[in-house]
């Protein structure tokens, strides 16, 4: 079993029991420099109390876990405003939101943006500036949701 597949077996349960989900999940760095990104959502989001709270308990489960030999960081965070969309419950949550991604084409690879309407098991489809598009998983390279700032409207107007 794969070091991150332990992880998720590990970390799901724990989470759930504390009425989160496991968003995601990356391992990444060498030695000294590993790091551990955990990524929780919850019904209403979750703040930076709620964070600590779960990074504590993280750390006390991670440490008494022998799947991290070594040394590592721990990052516990939120999927944020602008987030990556690796899994496909990732796009299923962001339908109806603004979405850049990259794709691999025949002349390499090109950038799309759209809002996402349409999740399924092969891919995604975006309503672009262009008409409505499929961009198929195998094809993804990398995608993301994008937030906008709004400008506020001038007092009196």
């Amino acid at each position: 079993m794969e070091a991150g597949d332990a992880l998720w077996k590990l970390i799901g349960p724990y989470l759930a029991a504390e009425k989160l989900e496991l968003d995601d999940l990356e391992l990444v760095g060498h030695g000294r420099g590993r790091t551990l990104r955990v990524v929780v959502d919850g019904a209403g989001g979750v703040d930076l109390d709620r964070l600590a709270e779960v990074s504590r308990g993280l750390s006390r489960l991670l440490d008494a876990d022998a799947e991290l030999l070594g040394p590592y960081q721990l990052e516990v965070t939120s999927p944020g405003l602008e987030r990556k969309l690796r899994r496909s419950h990732h796009f299923a949550k962001s339908i109806g939101r603004e979405v850049a991604a990259k794709v691999r084409g025949m002349e390499g690879s090109a950038s799309v943006h759209g809002i996402l309407v349409d999740v399924d098991g092969e891919g995604f489809t975006l309503d672009g500036e262009l008409g409505r598009f499929q961009v198929k998983l195998a094809d993804l390279v990398s995608a993301r949701t994008v937030f906008r700032w709004e400008k506020a409207a001038k007092p009196g107007h």
